[in-house]
């Protein structure tokens, strides 16, 4: 696995892309590459069954709060240096990104060729780059801004890490905070 893994934000020619793509976790998972901004996505290489753990997540880095990171604690983020940063979000996710044991599991039954998508709020108090929600999930959350804007009420759907829990039981069950007001 690199030592450093880049993400493209962009991409304009995803058959150049494609053709120097060498998956981190052959047979596992892969990405699905696709022109444009955020288009591409990871995909199962093979059928998984509900609870399957489908990777144990090594050669991560320490790094700073970012779009590409994941929080691992409450005040330590993570690079996962491998295809995994493609997992998309989702508000009916495919996966659990357990990050007290650095698993990632499936949340239910997944088809080769069916999307890992996670729900970034599981493990993100407070997301680095804020996005409006597309995923088209009967009770999805329309913006993904990390657990500290959500009611608890709608965390207690997911799996929740550890620091994520307990970030919540301080806040108590509380509406959401409202998001910072940008600076004109």
């Amino acid at each position: 696995m690199p030592v450093t893994y880049t993400k493209e934000d962009t991409i304009t020619d995803a058959e150049a892309v494609k053709k120097a793509y060498k998956p981190t976790h052959p047979g596992l998972f892969e990405v699905v590459y696709a022109e444009g901004s955020f288009n591409s996505e990871l995909v199962a290489s093979k059928d998984y069954k509900k609870g399957d753990v489908i990777v144990i997540v090594e050669g991560t880095t320490p790094g700073p709060k970012k779009y590409t990171s994941v929080q691992v604690s409450r005040d330590l983020h993570i690079e996962l240096n491998s295809d995994l940063v493609f997992l998309n979000h989702s508000c009916d996710p495919s996966v659990s990104l357990d990050t007290d044991k650095m698993q990632l599991i499936a949340n239910r039954d997944i088809k080769k060729g069916g999307p890992l998508t996670f729900f970034y709020p599981s493990s993100e108090w407070e997301m680095d780059q804020p996005f409006p929600c597309w995923c088209g999930a009967e009770k999805c959350c329309r913006s993904i801004q990390g657990a500290k804007y959500l009611f608890t009420e709608t965390m207690d759907r997911y799996y929740v890490t550890s620091h994520i829990r307990e970030l919540l039981n301080e806040r108590g069950p509380e509406a959401a905070i409202a998001p910072p007001k940008k600076a004109a």
